[in-house]
């Protein structure tokens, strides 16, 4: 795998009731203690009256050290200004595990990336219900652990998945085409953390063949969308979305096809955003900054 430089920067995500001096405030924060700001962007949604902010700095002649910096944030400035924020670090590089069951083209597509050096992340752990993926794992080098969870054993087996997810230390989960419905604690536990990809079908072409139904119906886009896991199946909060032109010409099989180009795509892109701290969800909606 291609190694990348360290960073050592804090990633701040905010939003906030919409007030005059916000950016000001926090900037401000930043400079007053030696901190170097190497981003920020910032949204107003004026018609909820919400502020959102990225902003990311430099750490190597921050006056605080990292451990203290939530304190001072949290004393001097969420409770004033009601602010809702997370504070990471990159210095730590993220631990993501990769959810499969039987088909590869998402799972090929993220360790390709992650083999190149694309992502600043980690992959520690590969989880399937079914033993079919694991020459895929073993090409790459990365433990693959089965798991052959069902209906009937769903609790024992997800308690399974939870004693493997803390041994790898794992951030957040990729359901790279996973063909399980996680349990309601399940997603609690790794809230906004658990990423999906399925096709944009839904609702209009439910079941197990959508691509034939599809094609039987003519339709003239397809897409596919990945977002984060809710209780609400295929409900969350959406990260990114794509679509491609279909013709009369092109076969069930294109279909097939070119969905999962596509599907490869997006779930990369959203993987990414999320691996670079850019996502920021509020009421089942995300801002995705740039």
């Amino acid at each position: 795998m291609v190694e990348k430089k360290k960073q050592n920067t804090a990633v701040l995500l905010m939003h906030c009731p919409d007030k005059p001096g916000i950016i000001a405030v926090i900037t401000e924060f930043i400079n007053a203690n030696g901190g170097n700001i190497l981003y920020l962007d910032q949204y107003v949604d004026r018609i909820n009256g919400v502020f959102y902010m990225r902003v990311e700095w430099d750490l190597d002649n921050f006056g605080i050290p990292s451990e203290k910096i939530n304190d001072y944030f949290q004393t001097l400035y969420a409770q004033r200004y009601e602010l809702t924020y997370k504070l990471s670090f990159t210095s730590k590089p993220q631990r993501m595990a990769i959810f499969v069951s039987k088909m590869s083209h998402c799972l090929y597509d993220i360790l390709a990336r992650y083999i190149a050096g694309e992502w600043d992340v980690e992959i520690p752990l590969i989880i399937s219900n079914h033993p079919d993926l694991k020459i895929v794992a073993d090409q790459f080098g990365i433990p693959f652990e089965v798991v052959p969870l069902n209906s009937s054993n769903k609790i024992e087996m997800e308690q399974v998945e939870f004693d493997l997810l803390a041994r790898y230390d794992i951030d957040f989960i990729v359901l790279a085409r996973y063909m399980q419905v996680l349990s309601e604690d399940f997603i609690n536990r790794y809230h906004d953390r658990i990423i999906n990809i399925h096709h944009s079908f839904l609702p209009a072409f439910v079941g197990a063949k959508p691509y034939h139904a599809a094609y039987q119906r003519g339709v003239k886009l397809i897409g596919a969308t990945s977002h984060y896991v809710t209780t609400d199946l295929d409900a969350g909060p959406i990260i990114e979305q794509d679509i491609v032109r279909i013709t009369h010409k092109d076969t069930i099989d294109d279909l097939v096809k070119k969905g999962r180009d596509l599907e490869k795509i997006v779930l990369s892109r959203a993987v990414e955003k999320h691996i670079q701290r850019k996502i920021l969800t509020y009421n089942n909606k995300t801002v995705v900054f740039s």
